[in-house]
């Protein structure tokens, strides 16, 4: 058994240097198939960093009428936490927000100086809420449109941000829709080309494969060589692969950093590098492993 074993494997490296020119060939083809993978994998991320960026800068602002107490707007923040729907509801004071306005216009004299003119504080208390979905702020201004609160809300900030937040979901929806169809698409691709690959290279063996049937070689001794051809294949392509990734990553890390400041996408590489060559080393191997099986099998019926 330790016999046959060896035999294999050492069959198996033969025939990978033997056919020099096919074992390049379909490296080149796995190393495509596995940059398309591994690439689809950082897209996703940075899809998933950018959607979570864009959700966290859409909240719903409620502002309330100047003779409501902060207790009354309390009462109403403490409602609103309770909700499933709700990630987050932060209380704005009047004298905050003017403190926040003051910091905002601090450069425009014309602004500061109509400040000082007024006795009054004329900006209101609020409530900025965010939603763990924005497909949940149609029933926050649900909820908000109560009769409860008819005497105490002054405005409310949704209306002018409806476009937005259903725009928001549309776009979320159909990136999810269309990185699903792409991924199942590419898969399928890559397997194929992969699967015909391997096979023109035991096509070019197929008179030895007759022998070896003829007189009277197990399907273990005959298959067993590509196997291993396909294990070496996946294991070079891996490595192949995740060397030319590294250097796409650097080069477009700033630009996608420069559209979506919270991804770094180097330091997320290189922070899941074992995870991610984990990921292609057994992709490359099943992938090779699967391929071959299939198109050796034609032949083992000789």
């Amino acid at each position: 058994m330790i016999t046959t074993l060896f035999r294999i494997i050492k069959y198996g490296f033969q025939s990978f240097v033997r056919g020099s020119s096919l074992s390049v060939a379909t490296v080149i083809v796995l190393v495509l198939a596995l940059i398309v993978f591994e690439g689809l994998i950082v897209f996703n991320e940075i899809t998933e960093t950018a959607v979570l960026s864009i959700k966290d800068k859409i909240d719903v602002s409620v502002y309330f009428k100047t003779n409501v107490s902060d207790e009354e707007i309390f009462k109403i923040k403490k409602s609103l936490e309770s909700a499933k729907e709700i990630k987050s509801v932060e209380f704005i004071s009047r004298e905050k927000a003017l403190e926040l306005f003051k910091e905002k216009y601090q450069g425009d004299s014309t602004i500061t100086q109509a400040l000082n003119v007024l006795e009054e504080n004329p900006l209101l208390a609020s409530l900025n809420i965010k939603a763990h979905d924005p497909k949940d702020y149609p029933v926050i201004d649900s909820y908000l449109n109560n009769e409860s609160f008819k005497d105490l809300i002054a405005e409310k900030s949704f209306t002018k941000s409806r476009f937005a937040i259903e725009r928001l979901t549309s776009i979320v929806g159909n990136l999810e829709k269309l990185g699903l169809a792409l991924t199942i698409f590419l898969a399928i691709t890559a397997a194929l080309v992969t699967f015909n690959t391997i096979r023109l290279a035991i096509y070019a063996n197929r008179d030895e494969i007759s022998i070896m049937r003829l007189v009277g070689a197990s399907n273990v001794f005959i298959n067993g060589p590509y196997i291993v051809e396909a294990v070496i294949l996946g294991i070079i392509a891996s490595i192949v692969s995740l060397g030319l990734l590294a250097p796409l990553i650097n080069f477009s890390s700033p630009y996608v950093q420069s559209f979506i400041p919270e991804m770094d996408l180097s330091a997320y590489f290189y922070g899941n590098l074992f995870r991610l060559f984990g990921y292609q080393l057994i992709l490359g191997i099943v992938l090779g492993i699967v391929s071959g099986s299939i198109a050796i099998r034609r032949y083992l019926k000789i």
